[in-house]
């Protein structure tokens, strides 16, 4: 044994090295950490050391720092415990009692799929494959936009993984499966508090043998406006490295150049490009005449010219009827008889497993599906029920349908974790009016969740009916995200101030309208096909700036080096090209989520229930924050309030008694009282909606005009710009940054 090695298995304090540490889960400085080194090293386990070892090997005092994850844990589900979920909760339901159930995997690798076809032969050979291949293809949902039209895209990566090996050994015949982008990049930080970019590197470990796919939206990214193109060129870059394959390109408007540039930012990353076009309208109706089937056609014609390797149909809101997909898909496989055709739809009206089959038969090599306990509705069409109609005929899609049975019931039992979040707290049905509002299926929860959070939830009817009448004010657009949130934004604007379409237009030059209304007008996003609305753009717009032609092309590239350093200058760690990219198109989001993170912890070793609504006292649980390190935890009491409006909450951790002060939010809430803006009052400025004051304006004392940007509040990743009625001095601010609002708070007076 070497010297200076006592029978404590202390660490030798020779040649400067310090052999202190941090153990792993608490404040005492012992050696753990470098005999975790010790025992990590290679040499060591091959047992070929000497009395060199040490010498030889300075890296085993590099010493991790203390995580303090189970302190960090604590506090998380004390702070749930007094202060209820940390992500709002749009209907009083808890989460089911009972854990899904995980079906049996066998031992070994899964079987070969799609991907090693791909990997194989490149995106070309895989295209090829896909259009020689007998019978229908299917792309599963399940793991993005099926929880993104029924659960308000609230499901973590902790219940993606359970399923996922099952996946991988049982569905290897699938097209690919679709886990990523859409709106699940943004909400994975915003309110799951996890990074995107780990679920997909951890999902890709486990199902290496399936293509996956990602929905991008071209320009946009996986965000709601244009970035630099650099950015979009990196993004797709480096989602190709963490494991994505076939990118699905889009535009919210169908505007071409913002089409072709995601195009080529995917193909240049070596991704599949498949190519979509957001439909709306109706071909198989002569009366619809701005989105017909020559529109169609003569876009698709472009972007086969522009090289996709893939052409979709992309039907958001579930308008496609049987009638039209044998139209659109017999003279889309008539013109391009050599390309793969991939029809994705919603079934909202109830007409999905009609239309998908229609798609089939007129030549379509691909049709999107979700496991049959999330499918449906909002959702995409039941697998098991293309799977079950095509089977043994030339369709069939040889999937096992007794594989199907078990899928759906572990996600029957997982979708009972996200009750508060599942759209049939007010829908209980498919609906046909999606043929008259074409409120897209991945929105519809969503759009829900927003008027809950604005006091809107017992007006959802209205906000529909808004919705109609605000997508014809815009000049009736291509409404899929972010297109569509902005028809939305502008219908619940219209219902939380009591405005019809009429009043709305006439009063366009006073009302300060949601920025993401006005930043559309101002021609952020693209331009729309058949223009803009006029008068109603150049009402609301005035003298504010227009952006002519692509918006990405005159936005200057983002220096991604000062970014990063800025980044760790800010955060003081490790900052990876993934986290450079998150701050990128979602600064404030990527900011909170890592405050939030250095704060908590990472919480992707809780359970859903525990995740969502802490224990209940004498609750007694495992966490296993990684293999061969469990925490026992048991919630004790909760205190009463304290004078600095705080509760202590008491646990056991691992036997050992743990507290932590938390600070009572409500309580603190209904000790202040905010002034209510008194409207027969002129110059009150009162919150036109609930939100969270983001920006301040003005300070008191300031000159302002008429129209003048004032304050802006944001509720639900709806911003709206508060701006003056009236010429005058700031008399007095009533409202800070950060400060959380009613509608008709008082916000500052002018005089």
């Amino acid at each position: 044994m070497r010297e200076g090695w006592g029978l404590q298995g202390q660490a030798p304090q020779s040649k400067g090295h310090i052999s202190q540490a941090v153990k792993g889960e608490s404040r005492r400085w012992t050696n753990i950490p470098f005999l975790q080194n010790v025992l990590n090293n290679q040499q060591f386990l091959a047992g070929t050391v000497d009395t060199q070892f040490i010498d030889e090997n300075p890296e085993l005092f590099q010493l991790r720092p203390a995580q303090n994850r189970a302190q960090k844990l604590l506090h998380y589900l004390g702070h749930v415990m007094v202060n209820g979920p940390t992500t709002p909760i749009p209907v009083k339901a808890s989460p089911s009692p009972t854990d899904p159930i995980v079906p049996a995997v066998p031992i070994g690798p899964p079987p070969a799929g799609f991907r090693d076809i791909l990997l194989r032969e490149g995106p070309e050979g895989f295209a090829r494959a896909v259009r020689n291949h007998e019978g229908l293809l299917l792309m599963d949902t399940t793991f993005r936009d099926a929880h993104q039209s029924l659960l308000a895209t609230r499901v973590r990566t902790h219940d993606l993984k359970k399923i996922a090996p099952y996946v991988a050994h049982n569905f290897s015949k699938l097209f690919s499966m679709e886990n990523w982008g859409g709106a699940t990049f943004d909400v994975a930080m915003r309110f799951l508090y996890e990074c995107p970019w780990r679920r997909l590197q951890e999902l890709r470990e486990l199902i290496p043998n399936i293509p996956f796919q990602m929905l991008l939206r071209g320009a946009n990214a996986v965000g709601y406006t244009n970035y630099p193109d650099n950015v979009v060129f990196k993004f797709c870059e480096v989602a190709k490295e963490n494991g994505m394959d076939v990118f699905r390109v889009f535009d919210s408007l169908n505007y071409l150049p913002n089409m072709l540039l995601g195009m080529e930012a995917a193909g240049s990353a070596g991704g599949v490009v498949e190519a979509a076009i957001s439909y709306t309208g109706d071909v198989s109706d002569p009366s619809r005449t701005k989105y017909s089937l020559q529109y169609y056609m003569g876009l698709a014609e472009e972007l086969v010219r522009a090289g996709t390797h893939i052409l979709c149909i992309k039907d958001m809101a579930g308008l496609l009827k049987p009638t039209a997909c044998t139209m659109l898909v017999s003279s889309l496989r008539d013109r391009f008889p050599d390309l793969p055709l991939h029809i994705h739809t919603h079934d909202t009206s109830g007409a999905g497993v009609a239309a998908m089959l229609a798609c089939a038969q007129a030549g379509a090599d691909v049709v999107d599906v979700a496991a049959d306990s999330m499918s449906g509705m909002t959702s995409q069409p039941s697998m098991g029920a293309l799977v079950a109609c095509t089977r043994g005929t030339p369709l069939d899609t040889e999937v096992p349908m007794e594989r199907v049975f078990d899928y759906s019931e572990y996600w029957e039992g997982a979708r009972g974790l996200y009750a508060a979040f599942d759209c049939t707290a007010t829908m209980k049905s498919g609906n046909s009016d999606v043929y008259e509002n074409e409120i897209p299926g991945g929105q519809y929860t969503n759009l829900h969740f927003q008027a809950h959070s604005m006091g809107l939830g017992s007006k959802f009817k209205e906000v529909k009916k808004a919705y109609v009448e605000a997508n014809q004010m815009l000049g009736d657009l291509i409404k899929v995200t972010p297109s569509s949130k902005i028809v939305g934004d502008l219908a619940q604007f219209m219902v939380q101030n009591g405005l019809s379409r009429a009043e709305a237009e006439a009063q366009a030059e006073e009302l300060s309208f949601p920025r993401s209304v006005v930043e559309f007008l101002q021609g952020y996003i693209g331009v729309p096909h058949g223009g803009f609305p006029e008068p109603f753009r150049s009402k609301v717009l005035k003298d504010l700036p227009r952006v002519e032609g692509r918006p990405g092309a005159s936005l200057p590239p983002l220096d991604l080096q000062a970014l990063e350093k800025e980044l760790v200058d800010r955060h003081g760690e490790e900052v990876t090209p993934e986290d450079v990219l998150s701050a990128a198109m979602y600064p404030d989001v990527f900011a909170h989520f890592k405050d939030f993170t250095a704060t908590f912890g990472p919480l992707d070793s809780l359970n859903t229930r525990l995740f969502l609504q802490g224990p209940r006292i004498a609750e007694e649980f495992e966490v296993e924050l990684e293999r061969g390190k469990t925490l026992h935890i048991k919630a004790l009491a909760v205190s009463d309030l304290n004078r600095a409006g705080q509760r202590q909450v008491f646990f056991e951790l691992n036997g050992q008694l743990r507290s932590i002060l938390v600070k009572d939010t409500q309580a603190m809430k209904e000790m202040h009282f905010h002034p209510k803006a008194l409207k027969d009052v002129k110059g009150q400025i009162g919150a036109p909606m609930p939100g969270k004051v983001i920006d301040i304006k003005v300070a008191a004392g300031a000159r302002v005009t008429k129209g003048q940007p004032l304050c802006v509040l944001s509720a639900m990743k709806m911003e709206t710009v508060v701006t003056s009625p009236m010429e005058g001095t700031v008399r007095k601010v009533h409202v800070t940054k950060d400060m959380t609002l009613e509608g008709d708070d008082l916000i500052l007076e002018i005089e």
